[in-house]
């Protein structure tokens, strides 16, 4: 039994085969291909924690061995979240060698998005922190919970069943996993949840394995990389952009980071020579600013993506960190453009890359679904060999999304430059990316309507020089609360963010600031007109500048 999902139509599967995009081998093969005197290189350092690369094959096959124990196999589903330690990609390496399909949730994410994973894949395991049980409660039964504790030298025994059995890891050489049909889901990617909580992208191990080979090959990684995964784990852009899984297919070196500040990450840099590290904007600012004094000779490229950024940032790069810049402009549902290391600095700075495949292909086109010349902004469709074709049971969606030859429409507005290379020019989509953090409007929206004192609730971006967006909260009073002086307090920002937080919206879908207006402007139609909100915002927060200037 294996996860239902789109495939790829058959004359494509056929065509990215011969291309040699897909080998049909299982993603677990960018640690297993790593064999004799490779095989003892260090794949992850975690703290004080040392793992070779076949530490990282024995301990995920024990632990995928102890999963299967429990009757867990092809078709079953999981649900993951866990922090940046290398017990993550053990969790990921193991269900892969099960043939068990996970969502491999954010540490951020709270009950609310937890649940609506659950209700999607119903899963038959859960994975996660210790810290997280209560989060949990409901979702999974506590005997299909795997529950991670303190870190211990010997990485299994942090794990524990949820129901009190200990975790049977004895398995000195466990019995072969099932065969792993390549073209089949190898585990669920988040979208950036633009419409309602973020949907599910079946990942197949071709096509996925394919991006992280390409990725790879395009950064030119090798076995002397050391690459620091400071954003989290899960994430698309973390993992295999090229990420730690292009570092291990590689034969590099993963550095966990707790989180991604100057004060976590500018020692690990020193201490272990890191190479690569991962960034967006807003970070990136945050290191630019507290660079001097730090030694980052180490550092080689830094990449930047998961939101536009500004080419005023991207010129202090070189001087204020001492390496390469490369952007990176993907999404989770496939296409990923780089731009290339040896391009000219003006390319760099100024645009988001290209495609990586040499089968990518771009379609840019106008509201009229026309086709738009270069440096003319249109939104950006898409096809390819590492490219989805539906997200998991959103059927009515999928219909929305893609076109009758099967391009995928990102929601992204484009333009192309001359020799090929995209600039992004923002979202059509009713979408607010805070710092690279895709935050819903109309999810917001739904909770804060859930609020006795609103009647309406109203979310649009607001420009911010740091995080690129941030949001705001435009509400109107329930007709009960204008007079009520309780109901007044009901509606202070704190008092707003806590209901928020009660509700299992993550910290970061928290509106930032809060706007109690009587009415709302609407459309000619009579939806809400959310661009006279922005328009409004945006010439606040100018003359605001102008008068404080």
């Amino acid at each position: 039994m294996s996860v239902a999902y789109t495939p790829f139509p058959p004359d494509f599967a056929a065509l990215y085969r011969s291309k040699g995009y897909w080998t049909d081998d299982p993603l677990t093969d960018v640690i297993d291909r790593h064999q004799g005197a490779a095989a003892e290189a260090v794949a992850i350092l975690c703290g004080e924690r040392r793992l070779r690369y076949v530490d990282v094959q024995r301990l995920s096959r024990r632990l995928a061995a102890a999963i299967r124990a429990r009757g867990l196999g092809p078709g079953d589903t999981a649900l993951v979240q866990l922090p940046n330690r290398a017990e993550f990609y053990l969790v990921f390496l193991a269900l892969l060698r099960c043939g068990v399909v996970a969502v491999n949730a954010l540490n951020s994410h709270g009950g609310f998005e937890l649940a609506a994973y659950a209700r999607q894949i119903e899963p038959g395991l859960a994975v996660l922190a210790a810290d997280r049980l209560p989060t949990f409660a409901g979702l999974v039964e506590r005997s299909r919970m795997l529950v991670l504790g303190d870190p211990t030298d010997d990485v299994l025994s942090g794990f524990a069943w949820g129901d009190g059995g200990a975790l049977e890891t004895g398995y000195d050489t466990p019995a072969p996993g099932p065969a792993i049909d390549a073209g089949g889901v190898a585990f669920f990617q988040l979208s950036g949840g633009s419409t309602g909580t973020p949907k599910l992208i079946p990942r197949t191990h071709n096509d996925y394995l394919y991006s992280v080979r390409r990725s790879a090959e395009i950064c030119g990684l090798d076995d002397g990389c050391r690459f620091l995964c400071a954003l989290p784990a899960p994430h698309n852009f973390t993992l295999s952009s090229p990420g730690a899984l292009g570092v291990f297919h590689a034969g590099g070196c993963v550095v966990m980071a707790g989180d991604p500040g100057p004060a976590t990450c500018f020692p690990l840099i020193e201490r272990h020579r890191v190479t690569w590290a991962a960034l967006v904007p807003p970070m990136l600012s945050v290191w630019l600013e507290s660079a001097a004094g730090a030694d980052l000779s180490s550092l080689d490229v830094v990449q930047v993506g998961g939101a536009k950024l500004s080419p005023a940032v991207a010129e202090r790069v070189p001087e204020r960190l001492g390496c390469r810049l490369q952007q990176v402009f993907g999404m989770a549902e496939g296409l990923v453009n780089y731009t290339r290391l040896d391009d000219a600095p003006w390319t760099v700075i100024n645009t988001q890359g290209r495609p990586m495949s040499p089968d990518d292909e771009l379609r840019i086109l106008d509201p009229a679904g026309r086709p738009v010349p270069p440096g003319t902004v249109g939104e950006l469709w898409t096809r390819g060999p590492y490219t989805f074709r539906g997200y998991y049971k959103a059927d009515t969606h999928n219909a929305r999304v893609f076109d009758a030859d099967g391009f995928y429409c990102s929601g992204d507005l484009v333009s192309l430059t001359d020799d090929g290379n995209l600039v992004v020019c923002g979202r059509n989509k009713d979408q607010i990316n805070r710092g690279g953090e895709k935050i819903d409007a109309q999810e917001v929206e739904d909770v804060l309507a859930a609020h006795p004192a609103i009647a309406q609730a109203a979310v649009v971006a607001m420009p911010d020089p740091l995080m690129g967006e941030r949001s705001c909260a435009f509400l109107i009073a329930a007709a009960e609360t204008e007079t009520a002086e309780s109901g007044a307090a009901g509606l202070k920002p704190s008092t707003l963010r806590r209901f928020l937080r009660d509700r299992g919206l993550a910290d970061f879908k928290l509106p930032d600031r809060f706007v109690l207006v009587g009415d709302l402007p609407k459309t000619a139609v009579g939806k809400i007109d959310k661009q006279t909100l922005r328009d409004g915002l945006k010439r606040d927060l100018s003359e605001t500048a102008i008068r404080n200037g």
